[in-house]
């Protein structure tokens, strides 16, 4: 637990100004080990955390960060770490001041930017502690022969859904074309790609990758994709994330939380369709008020779960700074985060890398 501690201290000192939240040392609370029993001591340091509230970022979807902790709840693996979860629906845009005002301890985020901007504008304690997706999950969705290139869109009109996603955004900014000066955006009313396709004053739509391209698939549309990852844009999606002040008072729960998820999200990686069942279940037990699909969760869970696969050399979910750097950087020069780039000091913390061993599996202990 000493490295683990000792970046939890950091934290402390780094991204809370608030002298309740200072860092509960747990030396005598025991450290996980892989084959034994898990520590009582540890046990106890969890259920003085209290009921747990965590919170989805788009229904219950079957989607990175969401996705493993439905696994882990219904596997029991949160119950074994002497965790009491409860699992509450939501949007990543909404999850932000919960978290932030001690109402949830856990939620989803879209992407480790959207963290950092709710965080740096309203002076939230946030931190990040997996970030699973290390890669744009917007693509721009054309209609077939609209470009050839980027440099194609000048003076035409896209379509958005709030605003221009800001991977697209950067992606565009590499093509020389800037939004209102070398092309347009209008406001679309609802969410499906179908009709959205059909409108005939624009030229198309961004659209996360693992959703709408699978909708326009399945319904014959054809279309042409424009991926900023093509185009060597940084990104990331399925952030979970937290408040300093719960991960410095509660270190072992948050911990073992991230422990029980990451094991969750290994299931869920291992035997996609299972993973998709359980959030099939789950999504028409909450009378499915956003019309998802068995077909979509699926197609939803079979791109995701190829892009968030660990590596040799970094598992599932452990954050990598250069990446985050990168990404906060690329944002920030086409106007994400207003006038200044943030600084990540204290904006994310590592508890991850104690919770796999040598060969990338997760620390898991018996019984």
């Amino acid at each position: 637990m000493i490295p683990v501690l000792m970046v939890l201290a950091l934290v402390a000192s780094a991204c809370s100004d608030d002298d309740d939240a200072d860092l509960t040392t747990p030396t005598d609370a025991g450290t996980v080990t892989a084959g034994e029993p898990f520590p009582d001591e540890r046990c106890q340091e969890n259920r003085d955390a209290g009921t747990i509230t965590y919170l989805s970022g788009f229904d219950f979807a079957a989607s990175a960060s969401i996705v493993e902790v439905l696994v882990a709840e219904e596997r029991g693996y949160f119950e074994a770490l002497c965790l009491d979860v409860e699992l509450t629906p939501s949007f990543s845009t909404a999850n932000y001041q919960p978290v932030a005002g001690g109402d949830a301890q856990f939620a989803s985020g879209g992407s480790f930017s959207e963290v950092v901007s709710y965080a740096t504008s309203n002076e939230a304690d946030l931190v990040a502690l997996a970030v699973e997706g290390r890669t744009p999950i917007d693509v721009l969705m054309l209609k077939p022969d609209a470009a050839a290139t980027l440099e194609d869109l000048e003076g035409t009109t896209i379509g958005v859904k709030g605003k221009l996603n800001a991977s697209v955004a950067a992606m565009l900014a590499k093509a020389g074309l800037e939004e209102e000066a070398d092309f347009d955006t209008v406001l679309l009313d609802g969410f499906d790609p179908l009709v959205h396709m059909e409108i005939p004053s624009i030229v198309g739509v961004p659209g996360y990758r693992s959703n709408e391209p699978g909708q326009l698939e399945r319904a014959d549309v054809d279309f042409e994709v424009f991926d900023p990852a093509d185009f060597d844009v940084p990104g990331s999606f399925g952030v979970i994330f937290s408040s300093a002040e719960f991960v410095n008072e509660h270190p072992t729960a948050a911990q073992d939380f991230m422990r029980a998820s990451m094991r969750g999200l290994a299931d869920a990686i291992d035997d996609p369709d299972a993973a998709t069942a359980i959030a099939v279940e789950l999504i028409n037990g909450n009378d499915n008020p956003n019309f998802l699909s068995p077909e979509g969760e699926e197609f939803r869970w079979r791109v995701e779960s190829e892009l968030v696969a660990g590596t040799a050399e970094l598992p599932a979910g452990v954050i990598d700074p250069d990446l985050l750097q990168a990404e906060v950087d690329a944002y920030a020069a086409v106007g994400m985060f207003g006038e200044e780039t943030p600084d990540l000091e204290g904006t994310y913390v590592d508890v991850l890398t104690e919770v796999y061993a040598d060969d990338g599996t997760v620390i898991w202990p018996s019984g």
